[in-house]
């Protein structure tokens, strides 16, 4: 992506900010609302495709450890306030992992802070993720992206259901209430 500045051509540069995380980033992305120029590039940590992005500050344990699976083509700047998990597994079934209760009760115990909820990127090296082998890691985020977008699509799934029974509602709401004038 090209930007002209003061009549200077600018390459930008994907991005991922740590507040985006649990604003609105989820367990995968391919594409980065924000971008950068390429000092601010040069100069930021770097994520590449696979790589597991996490916000290690938040204002509650909630959302400390958002993060989303980086499945972009690009090589993306990621900011401060974040961990950056490079590895050899399926990165959707870890990004799953790190969205799961076990994980939860797991960062809770290592949470630190009032105002400001933090965890250092060194305390996450002592986690243990238990790993099926990678056929099963590709099974099992199968199942759970079907499942996801069954909750989640809003062409199909529980969204596209709600919507149905609600037509459905106002349909026989108003055959029932409609009378035909006596003749």
């Amino acid at each position: 992506m090209l930007q002209y500045v003061f009549g200077y051509a600018s390459v930008r540069k994907p991005c991922i900010h740590y507040g985006q995380m649990y604003t609105h980033f989820g367990v995968h992305a391919d594409k980065t609302l924000t971008f950068v120029d390429q000092n601010v590039f040069d100069k930021s940590k770097i994520a590449k495709q696979g790589d597991i992005v996490m916000a290690v500050t938040s204002e509650n344990v909630e959302d400390v450890c958002s993060c989303t699976a980086w499945l972009g083509g690009d090589d993306i700047a990621v900011s401060g306030h974040t961990a950056i998990i490079s590895h050899n597994q399926n990165a959707k079934y870890l990004s799953y992992y790190f969205h799961s209760a076990d994980f939860f009760s797991k960062k809770k115990k290592l949470a630190h802070g009032t105002k400001v909820i933090e965890i250092t990127p060194s305390a996450l090296e002592d986690v243990v993720i238990n790993l099926p082998c990678i056929n099963e890691q590709e099974r099992i985020v199968s199942i759970l992206d079907r499942f996801d977008a069954l909750c989640n699509d809003l062409s199909s799934g529980l969204p596209a259901e709600i919507e149905a029974r609600q037509k459905q509602y106002e349909y026989y709401r108003d055959m029932l209430l409609s009378f035909k004038e006596a003749e």
